[in-house]
């Protein structure tokens, strides 16, 4: 169970892409409950402020209108073309909130990378040295410089 716990973390702590992968899944399950946070909480705060207007029942009729319906229900059961804006101004909404909620999760597993030590990274072996004589870059095998061409003292050959 430790083993699997560890995996886990290993799996948590990769590199943005993961990160963003499991905001998107957490996002995607919370997709409810942020809709019911917007409708059930936040709309009916907006509502008040806009006069107790409900954006979801904001259209515009694209036709005509017969029966002279009044709903966006009736309008579409009739088959008449509407033009939902509100419905729009609740999806915006509703994918701010998605957004601050997968950019908090995100900050949450940033900072819980940050409390695990980073492991000092090893430099590479050099594969390059100067050569004494004209400062020019040779190959750290080299005997001879080919730029000045000149043999190439032992220790010089031997520093790493």
């Amino acid at each position: 169970m430790k083993k699997f716990f560890q995996e886990f973390k290993a799996f948590i702590s990769k590199g943005n892409v993961v990160d963003l992968a499991v905001a998107v899944v957490v996002g995607a399950a919370f997709q409810k409950i942020i809709n019911s946070v917007v409708d059930d909480l936040i709309m009916p705060f907006i509502s008040l402020i806009t006069g107790g207007v409900d954006f979801s029942s904001w259209f515009i009729v694209l036709g005509e209108n017969p029966d002279n319906l009044k709903t966006i229900t009736e309008l579409k059961e009739a088959g008449i073309a509407t033009f939902a804006y509100g419905n729009l101004i609740n999806a915006v909404i509703n994918f701010l909130i998605l957004a601050f909620v997968v950019f908090l999760l995100v900050k949450m597993i940033a900072k819980a990378q940050n409390l695990v030590p980073k492991k000092p990274k090893e430099e590479p072996a050099p594969t390059t040295k100067k050569c004494p004589y004209c400062l020019s870059e040779i190959d750290i095998k080299a005997t001879r410089c080919p730029h000045c061409t000149s043999e190439l003292p032992e220790e010089t050959e031997k520093a790493e």
